[in-house]
């Protein structure tokens, strides 16, 4: 069903509105479209569209009557045209725009709806081929979709079906007006979307290496270019110092299960310090598939503990270090309870994170309102490294550049692990070396980590010297009066000397964890053999920076 399309008015001969409708995705686009055109708008669209709405009952006119041009090319050409783009771009307050309309029969197009060939979602799909990409790339949309956001005094622009609805109140409300706030808006959504979208192409072309016949050609770790895509979640008071301001973005497409995702249940805004923190806190609790609690102060975990339960982890953890601990960011990997929360309420505590939170470890913070609680949910399975919401990329910025690399989302295994002293490691010596080589993992470099039982015991990070790691370690454990006997020790990286590892003997350590590869490892192994404890060779390190 069509309605005749009338041409070069002024806005004094008809007021009625034309919107134009052209979707890849028709959700929701019949409702739209029956409540425009209750509102007196006129419909106009392209070929999949028009036929659907059609089929409705709809009044519609094509946009092949519109141009007097038929649809060509399978598709390809079909808005691309100066009565389509005429429509979009011309400014209503110049009369010389609305004169030059006039004389070739062009009339305005007020509202479009358009959104685009689905990029994203094709080269998804595993075995996407190279043509099957191309022929998912949009041109016509993403011109009307510049044209009239370019001319959004004008016109208004909706690329996504949630602006539907409240665009329709609007018109309601308004006598089939948009604000001229409402109708910038959607012009920077629409830019947005653009953007996104031509960064996408650009991310999947950019990696291919092209070979000549071959229509899927392999893909590379890094593209040629990288299109960073980040929406602002909010604007935080300053930055890591207070003469520094800061916001606080999250990906386009954010990992499940990451901090990004979480929800704030109460307290004050987190500040970047917190966020940074809380993230450290977070990748480290959630690496644990049994219960966990990972206490963190600048950046770096100053306990950390499995236990049966939330409250058995949390006080295990918090013995590590209680000086470093308060003030300090909790991280949880199971769901809080009133128990725990007592217990955890007793000190003082900048952010508070599990996957949730009973009722009772809510009513528990309720009088502490300045203690951050956020919840953020796991998703379902949580049996690979995407499944926990980790990073796959690690991004860091320097002068005028970046570094980027795959994250160091290795888990080691006890089969991995290579024994290359003469004594061997017991059953609860090797539980020991891999919950102490988790942890050393988030620890800052150059990390050594003391554990016994399930829990820190004395962590050394971030000294320019493994041996003052080592020391520090060791120190700390005093001042929490732990001690060290019987304990098994990670190093992040290997011992280049001899040295670092006496330090840690003598300390009271039975059992070393280290990647090996150092040209010194026969006197490092030699060392351990005299001192009479286990050393194990990780193959793998772990430098945090």
């Amino acid at each position: 069903m069509t309605e005749p399309f009338s041409v070069s008015k002024s806005k004094t001969e008809d007021p009625r509105m034309n919107a134009l409708l052209s979707v890849s995705d028709k959700t929701g686009i019949v409702e739209l479209a029956r409540e425009l055109h209750s509102l007196g708008i006129k419909l106009i669209s392209t070929g999949g569209t028009a036929k659907l709405l059609a089929d409705q009952g709809l009044p519609v006119t094509e946009v092949a009557e519109v141009t007097a041009f038929p649809e060509m090319l399978d598709g390809r050409v079909k808005t691309l045209h100066p009565k389509v783009h005429g429509g979009l771009l011309a400014r209503r307050d110049l009369p010389e725009h609305m004169a030059a309309l006039a004389a070739h029969g062009i009339d305005t197009i007020d509202l479009l709806v358009v959104n685009l060939y689905p990029f994203e979602a094709t080269v998804a799909k595993p075995g996407c081929t190279l043509e099957d990409a191309i022929e998912n790339i949009d041109i016509g949309g993403p011109a009307m979709v510049r044209s009239a956001a370019k001319n959004w005094k004008d016109v208004g622009v909706l690329t996504d079906a949630s602006q539907y609805a409240p665009v329709v109140a609007e018109l309601k409300a308004n006598g089939n007006k948009l604000s001229d706030k409402t109708r910038f808006g959607l012009s920077v959504a629409a830019f947005n979307r653009i953007s996104n979208y031509d960064g996408a192409i650009s991310d999947y072309l950019s990696a291919l290496n092209f070979e000549e016949g071959n229509n899927t050609p392999s893909k590379q770790l890094f593209p040629a270019q990288s299109n960073g895509r980040f929406i602002k979640l909010q604007d935080l008071r300053y930055g890591e110092n207070p003469h520094q301001q800061a916001a606080f973005y999250r990906d386009l497409y954010p990992a499940p299960g990451s901090l990004v995702t979480a929800e704030q249940l109460q307290g004050k805004e987190l500040s970047y310090n917190n966020i940074a923190d809380a993230d450290a806190a977070w990748e480290c609790v959630k690496s644990f598939d049994v219960p966990a609690c990972v206490i963190v102060k600048h950046a770096n975990p100053c306990g950390v503990a499995v236990g049966s339960g939330p409250l058995e982890a949390y006080s295990k953890a918090f013995q590590t270090d209680p000086t470093s601990a308060f003030g300090g960011i909790i991280a949880f990997n199971r769901t809080l309870d009133a128990a725990a929360a007592q217990q955890v309420s007793k000190q003082f505590v900048e952010v508070l994170m599990a996957p949730d939170f009973t009722p009772e470890a809510l009513e528990v913070f309720k009088s502490k309102v300045n203690v951050r609680i956020l919840k953020i949910a796991l998703p379902a399975g949580g049996a690979t490294a995407w499944d926990k919401g980790q990073n796959l990329m690690d991004v860091k910025r320097i002068g005028s550049g970046l570094l980027i690399q795959s994250a160091d989302n290795h888990e080691l295994q006890l089969a991995d692990l290579k024994v290359v002293t003469t004594k061997q490691p017991s059953a609860e010596e090797l539980q020991d070396l891999l919950f102490a080589w988790k942890v050393a993992k988030f620890v800052k470099s150059n990390a050594i980590v003391f554990c016994k039982g399930g829990m820190t015991m004395g962590v050394g990070a971030g000294q320019m010297s493994r041996l003052d790691s080592a020391r520090i370690a060791s120190i700390k454990a005093g001042h929490a009066n732990l001690s060290l006997q019987g304990t098994a020790v990670a190093s992040d990286a290997f011992f280049p000397f001899r040295d670092g590892l006496d330090v840690v003997v003598d300390a009271g350590a039975t059992c070393v964890i280290q990647p090996g590869g150092s040209m010194r490892d026969q006197e490092v192994i030699d060392a351990a053999n005299e001192r009479g404890v286990a050393m194990v060779f990780s193959g793998v390190r772990h430098f945090r920076h």
